[in-house]
């Protein structure tokens, strides 16, 4: 199936622009989610288990291969994300409220590297619409695999106000998240980064674990998995410090990483905006999983994002410490039939990782 979709799916959709390919696959997708029946039996096919669960964070996943956030930005098509062999799927970024995000064209290839830019700007359908998707195509207690959603600052929200903004998500979209995932390192909404910064991340990520505290002990039930995404361009003492501040506030896991506002030789574009895929991320997010794994004895768990397009990339996150991985450009140059061989060559050899 990867030969057809490599030599005969991708050359179509690559003559198209970017950002009209993804809402052609995303289209399709849609549809797909639509029909429960024919879902179960693409997915009969596709879904590769581990033999036991990988149990993180209090969930459990049927293998260790996610969708990363981006793709399905309002939560309109888990269900086909699950037939189609993935693990669990994180969904947004979201925003309080709906916004268009940046001005087109903000989606570039490069096929020399299998890379792409962005600049998309968290443009998205607001949260009340991402939970009548979820509510209604993929309802929380009847899932086979968890469900991420990963929350962020709208545009116009200034940083001192940001807060607001991701507790406002949380409290819409909480009896639908299996895991919430706080996003702060997005290079393309003005000012995000910033808030991986000391003068804002304690108090940012303390009064979300307040919110969920107090949402669990309302409804008499666990706290909501608290993950945070990180940049890859962050130097090893800023990690240092977000780590900390993690493994204080008990923070249930950390993503690692997002795009990078790096320009490395041998990518050829002047486009700004964030740059996934290729070499470059694939060797930047390693050592900054790695780098995480030893600095906290394996005790904070790591789900490892960028360049991954092999199932070599893949086993190399695991082996630099991280238990689950998530694909987004990968998946776009490889096809959607990817996670099935992901997850298949991940369970081979899992052995090494008991």
């Amino acid at each position: 199936m990867g030969f057809i979709y490599e030599n005969l799916v991708r050359p179509i959709l690559f003559r198209m622009e970017p950002e009209q390919a993804h809402d052609r696959g995303r289209t399709a997708l849609m549809a797909l989610s639509k029909m429960p029946t024919l879902c179960a039996m693409v997915r009969h096919f596709n879904q590769i288990k581990e033999d036991k669960p990988v149990e993180l964070f209090g969930l459990e996943f049927p293998n260790r291969v996610g969708l990363a956030a981006g793709m399905d930005k309002d939560g309109e098509f888990p269900r086909a994300i699950e037939a189609l062999g993935f693990g669990h799927a994180e969904v947004g970024t979201v925003t309080p409220q709906g916004q268009p995000g940046n001005p087109r064209p903000r989606l570039f290839r490069l096929p020399e590297n299998r890379a792409l830019v962005n600049r998309m700007g968290f443009n998205n359908k607001g949260a009340e619409s991402m939970l009548n998707a979820l509510s209604k195509n993929f309802p929380k207690g009847k899932r086979g695999m968890p469900v991420g959603v990963n929350i962020g600052k709208a545009k116009t929200t200034p940083l001192d106000q940001a807060v607001e903004d991701y507790v406002a998500s949380f409290r819409i979209l909480a009896d639908q998240a299996d895991y919430f995932t706080i996003n702060i390192s997005s290079p393309n909404t003005q000012g995000l980064r910033d808030l991986q910064s000391a003068a804002y991340l304690r108090d940012l990520l303390s009064t979300i674990r307040s919110e969920n505290l107090s949402y669990a002990k309302k409804l008499g039930h666990k706290p909501h998995p608290l993950l945070l995404k990180i940049a890859p361009d962050l130097t090893y003492k800023e990690i240092d410090e977000i780590v900390g501040v993690l493994m204080d506030l008990e923070y249930d896991g950390i993503i690692a990483t997002n795009t990078t506002i790096a320009r490395p030789a041998g990518y050829n574009t002047t486009e700004t905006g964030g740059l996934s895929g290729g070499e470059y991320i694939r060797k930047r997010s390693n050592d900054v999983i790695k780098y995480i794994h030893h600095s906290t004895e394996g005790k904070l768990p790591i789900i490892g994002v960028g360049g991954i397009d092999s199932a070599e990339s893949a086993g190399e996150k695991i082996d630099a410490g991280a238990s689950l991985v998530q694909l987004y450009t990968g998946w776009v140059y490889r096809g959607p039939f990817f996670a099935r061989e992901l997850a298949k060559a991940l369970r081979a050899q899992g052995e090494d990782w008991v």
